[in-house]
């Protein structure tokens, strides 16, 4: 039987579900912004470093200084504005411009679910959240009590591509047969109580972990989905990221899924949770009389709006569903040459350190000298930039352009590293003969990236 479109877009449903879900994530974001600034990671990530690395193609996004405060300050107004409903609009799209050009500062600090966020507040944007339980709503002197039901499977969508594809990019040799990287990481947690000095320590518990969480990120997206199986599959998601939370250092994202999940619940959940949100803030504050409002069954865009906002969320999930395969494009192994590797929801999947040292070189008198990486980078950065490509020529660039600048003259940049991953023995990493000075960044493959000398099988 073949699926009626027409008749899909035009089913109605309750609006209590995409109304708790844009409560909950504004919330999230205001304290995750609150929690950024409070550690001084404003300063230690963005203000101390006199280097940044860009991305391609956003180079001309730059950290402004101490105005970069003033991003911060944009970012958790707008997100508190989401929270209550406040201007929905203007506040839901000045914290995706706030929030993505913190994002598009530095790339050292990437993180997959800092890109899920971006796209969170993209596709929440086009959405009717604050239809109701809102300021908006109050200051409009209207409630809705339907949308159409398509909003709010958009971000059921979003939250299952997210959990899917990070249980297929699970499904590799190193992951499911070497229990990689997990049999370094959970070892080293031997200071837990109960769990850390026995259960972690133990071989067989690495490789239940690395099955569990394959199994429960392929899984979780459709038990959610299925009524009989939804409340088991939650008390999944809050053990599961509780436990990863207690392992790994990943601050506000297992709260951000935790919450998120109850948007794959009944109407009723969420019609209770507004009305435990509405007794708390009475209690916490005099209860104001309102006017009456008029109570609308169905929300419904402009015609206009309806047939450009469709089409532009169709092209946003076959982008999203199409961008973690383009490594299929590139040669060599992924983890090894991360082209391709941001943006698909490879979730914790390796375990890379490297060493990597540059070399300036007169290319007419041949005298050099090396680079001390601790002159231009934060430890942080030089971590980072010591085992990912891009970010190798990036930096190398940078030594090129500042010593030229400096007035040395026929400049040559050559790079020595050495990169082990997965518990592998370190390996030459780059063509040390190769004059990274003059090598473009673009989409290309990197050929100057010595090939991986072991194979790992998977998606």
């Amino acid at each position: 039987m073949g699926i009626d479109l027409n008749t899909y877009f035009r089913k109605q449903t309750d609006v209590a579900p995409l109304v708790v879900f844009r409560m909950f994530f504004g919330v999230m974001m205001f304290l995750s912004v609150l929690r950024f600034w409070a550690n001084g990671w404003i300063e230690k990530l963005y203000l101390e470093p006199e280097f940044h690395f860009t991305y391609y193609g956003f180079e001309w996004v730059r950290v402004p200084g101490a105005y970069t405060y003033l991003i911060f300050l944009l970012c958790a107004l707008s997100a508190l504005g989401i929270a209550l409903g406040y201007r929905y609009k203007w506040s839901v799209l000045l914290f995706f411009l706030s929030f993505t050009y913190i994002e598009l500062m530095d790339k050292t600090t990437y993180l997959n679910h800092y890109y899920f966020i971006s796209l969170l507040s993209f596709l929440l944007f086009f959405l009717p959240a604050a239809a109701r339980f809102s300021l908006d709503a109050q200051r409009q002197g209207k409630l809705y009590l339907k949308v159409p039901a398509w909003n709010i499977d958009a971000v059921k969508l979003m939250l299952g591509i997210v959990y899917f594809y990070a249980g297929l990019a699970k499904i590799n040799s190193d992951w499911l047969f070497r229990a990689m990287p997990l049999k370094i990481w959970l070892p080293s947690k031997f200071d837990l109580p109960l769990i850390g000095d026995s259960l972690l320590q133990q071989e067989w518990f690495n490789f239940a972990m690395s099955w569990a969480g394959m199994i429960y990120d392929l899984a979780i997206p459709f038990l959610l989905l299925y009524k009989r199986t939804r409340l088991f599959a939650f008390a999944l998601v809050v053990f599961f990221h509780v436990f990863t939370r207690v392992l790994f250092p990943i601050g506000m994202f297992p709260y951000i899924m935790i919450v998120s999940a109850l948007i794959f619940f009944d109407a009723g959940v969420h019609h209770r949770i507004m009305e435990i949100v509405k007794r708390i803030g009475t209690a916490l504050g005099r209860k104001r009389p309102t006017p009456p409002l008029q109570v609308i069954p169905e929300y419904r865009l402009p015609i206009l709006q309806e047939k450009l906002i469709k089409p532009l969320l169709m092209v946003f999930f076959v982008i999203q569903l199409l961008l973690p395969f383009r490594y299929l494009l590139y040669p060599g192994e992924l983890f090894w040459t991360e082209e391709g590797f941001r943006f698909s929801w490879r979730v914790m999947l390796m375990d890379k350190v490297g060493y990597t040292t540059f070399t300036i070189v007169d290319g007419k008198t041949g005298k050099s000298f090396e680079v001390d990486n601790t002159d231009f980078l934060t430890s942080f950065q030089e971590k980072q930039m010591s085992f990912q490509p891009d970010f190798i020529l990036e930096y190398a660039h940078y030594l090129g352009d500042h010593f030229k600048a400096q007035g040395h003259q026929n400049v040559e940049v050559y790079a020595r590293s050495y990169v082990a991953l997965n518990g592998r023995k370190s390996t030459p990493f780059v063509e040390e003969d190769r004059d990274l000075y003059k090598e473009k960044e673009s989409f290309k493959h990197k050929d100057w990236i010595i090939p991986f000398k072991d194979e790992i099988k998977g998606l």
